[in-house]
């Protein structure tokens, strides 16, 4: 496996962690959102620009969600 693959499977794997922990803290949320701009990278640097694009919308989507529940937090 060489390195591009590897950092695509660390990316992927965060992706799933922090997705699955989202409940517990908003800052999974957030992580969630990095780990899909990693992937993104990935995207783009293994040639699949369509799943580059994808991730950077989740990426955007999961950011806006942080968003929002930060301020939710914040006004209790």
């Amino acid at each position: 496996m060489d390195a591009l693959s590897l950092f695509g499977l660390a990316s992927v794997l965060a992706m799933l962690t922090f997705y699955a922990l989202e409940d517990r803290s908003h800052w999974f949320v957030l992580a969630f959102s990095g780990a899909c701009l990693l992937a993104a990278a990935y995207g783009f640097l293994q040639g699949a620009w369509p799943f580059g694009v994808i991730e950077i919308i989740w990426s955007a989507i999961a950011f806006h969600r942080w968003r929002k529940r930060t301020s939710m937090a914040s006004r209790n």
